[in-house]
């Protein structure tokens, strides 16, 4: 019997590297008995060279240039022998015609799509190679990570507390009181998961954390001259590769067993793991921008290009992944299923998700086929896949995304139309009744899981700034205030800015509670934005995306200067968590459907079962039967919530219980602290139970035992 298989020998020789032709699945660089396979497709490429370096080396050590019959099909695919795999870093040069849509240049390398770490970016915000000798190489992965049993939560769509964060800023900040050494990474994030537990996050949703270029940002901030950087890292360079400017240990190549460190701790915490993920576009820009990978492999295979060959921007970034080519949607594919296999993933969450629906010419598909293989993709099964359903170019499809009865939506109509009850705006009251409700007009035929609930994220104001700005303040990003959103449905409470009226702070610390009081009791699953329980402020930059300062950074002691915000919001998701009649997976029917006495839900205004619908109204109040939690699966108390958004306190009657039960107050923001919240399970009785008098602009929250 033969120790050693006959393909695993070379077959060829080149500068003294041996080699033979490759195997060519799967595509990316595979560790192979004695060597290193690797596969990359082009459909145009006449000529494909292999080039190898050292790390830490400008100029390569060989180039291998492979002959043509190493190409099978679209793909060629060398095996090399002998190599030092732990410093080996590698990229590729193309050859071919640069007729229509292709920019083959061979004097430049380009990096390999399924490159499972990069180099270059090895410490956050320092350049490792010069950006003339190819600075973003791929490198391999030793998949040899000890999981220790780790298994997904597996916690119902219904039942999440999303909390989005960027792990840089969760950290980064000095007084968040990790070691410096592993502030801003993933494994300074590790030593908060105790704090995320105990405010009763379940789920976090990371900001983009695939490899991606923060330097690229040409300008610098007007303000000050300080440089600006792509923070965010919405402009990514490698699909398959995690941040290695985000780990503690990136410069020694470790940054992939510290994301699973993380992603294990945080399962161990009874936390899930969601990645914002960006398919929509690439680093390399529009015909002014970088050759760094796909456009010298074969630029009309992976971007969507216009009948004269210029690019298609749905994005806003200059260019538009080609998403519903088969090659394209295969990569596409296979990279979140290595995230779920490899590093234990949750969920996803696809920035500009509309831009994958469109066809290769740009118009929009009833029947993506990029949206339904992921769907119905065996391994993603137990994934959440969510949308952002809209795109640069207009296209907005919140309740309209294709689902396939997978896909949740980022609410964008919830966000807005809280806002503008919130600072009470006419004619909100029917739409008001409608989001709370996990906005069955918008997901009638799908679950209330499908409405993503969110007042704020990463894209616009934080909630403190929601309420203490009118307008936008971006001068600092040297863009001349002309980015960012200008319609923000944002109010100032009567003071542009930052202010030490007392009556201004009063009332935006209890429009704060009003929005967390609101967003905690709608059907649908919540989002929270990092530190908005703290009162984070971006000092009026609804755009922050360039800023690696402390306007991104979470300031830690925010947590004990607004501790009272932090322990409402922390009741408020207790709160959720104890009553499952908040969590209904199914719509309601406004009926009783049950036998209870009373339909699911039931709406009121100043007077019990009388909601004033007028255009003039700020009033509504609903109340929740607990005979119906759950769509009946269990039992919970009646809860009734009450909003007054006029600015006048006005006396709301409330519906009768039966002599059994009495109304407790769980949550009045017009009332003074501590009184505004209290315990969950020891809510005291309400003293008048026929009626109670709401503040100006406050919310209220009782419970019936």
């Amino acid at each position: 019997m033969l120790d050693h298989r006959i393909d695993y020998y070379p077959t060829h020789e080149y500068q003294g590297y041996k080699y033979r032709i490759g195997r060519p699945i799967p595509l990316g660089a595979t560790l192979v008995p004695n060597g290193v396979n690797f596969s990359i497709f082009s459909s145009s490429a006449t000529r494909c060279t292999l080039v190898l370096f050292n790390e830490d080396e400008e100029q390569p050590f060989v180039e291998i240039p492979l002959p043509s019959e190493f190409r099978i099909g679209q793909v060629f695919a060398i095996t090399v022998f002998d190599l030092d795999v732990e410093t080996l870093e590698y990229g590729f040069r193309f050859e071919g015609p640069n007729t229509f849509g292709n920019r083959f240049d061979s004097t430049r390398i380009v990096s390999d799509p399924y490159g499972k770490l990069m180099s270059g970016r090895d410490e956050w915000g320092k350049e490792r190679y010069s950006p003339s000798v190819y600075p973003f190489r791929s490198k391999l992965m030793f998949e040899d990570f000890d999981w220790e049993g780790d298994t997904p939560p597996g916690i119902p769509f219904e039942d999440l507390i999303i909390y989005e964060l960027h792990v840089r800023g969760f950290t980064r900040h000095p007084s968040s009181g990790v070691a410096p050494e592993h502030a801003g990474t993933f494994a300074g994030l590790r030593k908060k998961i105790p704090y995320l537990k105990e405010l009763g996050i379940n789920c976090v949703e990371l900001m983009p954390i695939f490899e991606f270029d923060e330097l690229e940002i040409p300008r610098s901030n007007p303000l000050t001259g300080e440089k600006l950087l792509n923070y965010w890292g919405y402009s990514t360079t490698a699909f398959f590769a995690p941040k290695a400017g985000f780990a503690a240990t990136g410069k020694f190549g470790m940054q992939g067993d510290e994301l699973k460190a993380l992603v294990k701790d945080l399962h161990k915490a009874g936390i899930e793991v969601i990645l914002d993920v960006v398919f929509n576009h690439t680093a390399e820009g529009d015909h002014r921008g970088r050759t760094l990978s796909f456009r010298g492999i074969d630029n009309k295979v992976y971007y969507m290009l216009a009948p004269d060959g210029s690019y298609f921007n749905f994005s806003g970034c200059g260019n538009t992944m080609n998403c519903n080519h088969p090659v394209v949607r295969q990569m596409v594919r296979q990279c979140l299923q290595y995230w779920v296999a490899e590093y234990h993933i949750d969920g996803f969450r696809f920035d500009l998700a509309s831009a994958l629906g469109r066809s290769q010419d740009g118009s929009p598909m009833s029947n993506p086929p990029l949206l339904e293989s992921l769907s119905y993709d065996p391994i993603l099964a137990n994934v959440k896949l969510i949308a952002e359903a809209w795109d640069a170019a207009g296209l907005y499809q919140v309740g309209s995304f294709p689902g396939y009865g997978r896909w949740a939506e980022w609410n964008g109509k919830y966000r807005d139309d809280v806002r503008r009850f919130l600072k009470s705006d006419a004619g909100m009251v029917g739409k008001i009744a409608l989001r709370i409700q996990g906005s069955p007009d918008l997901y009638d035929h799908r679950s209330n899981s499908a409405s993503i609930n969110f007042i704020t994220c990463h894209d616009g104001f934080t909630l403190n700034d929601l309420v203490s700005y009118n307008t936008k303040h971006n001068e600092a990003n040297g863009e001349e205030n002309r980015d960012g959103a200008n319609d923000n449905y944002s109010w100032n409470c009567g003071v542009e800015g930052e202010t030490r009226d007392t009556e201004v702070h009063a009332l935006r610390e209890r429009q704060i509670k009003n929005a967390f009081a609101i967003l905690l009791t709608s059907q649908g699953v919540p989002m929270l934005y990092m530190g908005d329980e703290m009162r984070r402020t971006q000092y009026g930059n609804n755009n922050a995306y360039c800023h690696d300062t402390e306007w991104n950074w979470l300031d830690w002691s925010l947590l004990e200067r607004h501790e009272n915000i932090v322990r409402f919001v922390q009741r408020c998701i207790e709160f959720r968590k104890a009553h499952p009649v908040l969590r209904n997976k199914h719509h309601f029917r406004n009926q009783d459907y049950l036998g209870t006495g009373k339909p699911d839900i039931t709406f009121h205004g100043i007077k019990a079962w009388q909601p004033d619908w007028a255009d003039t109204s700020r009033t509504l109040a609903y109340m929740l039967c607990g005979g119906h939690a759950k769509n009946g699966l269990t039992t919970d108390d009646d809860i009734y919530v009450g909003m007054n958004m006029y600015w006048e306190a006005l006396w709301f009657e409330l519906p009768e219980l039966s002599h059994s039960k009495m109304w407790h107050v769980f949550v009045n923001t017009g009332a003074p602290e501590p009184f505004d919240i209290f315990p969950v399970g020891r809510e005291p009785v309400l003293e008048n139970q026929r009626g109670i008098l709401l503040g100006a602009r406050s919310v209220v929250v009782l419970l019936a035992r």
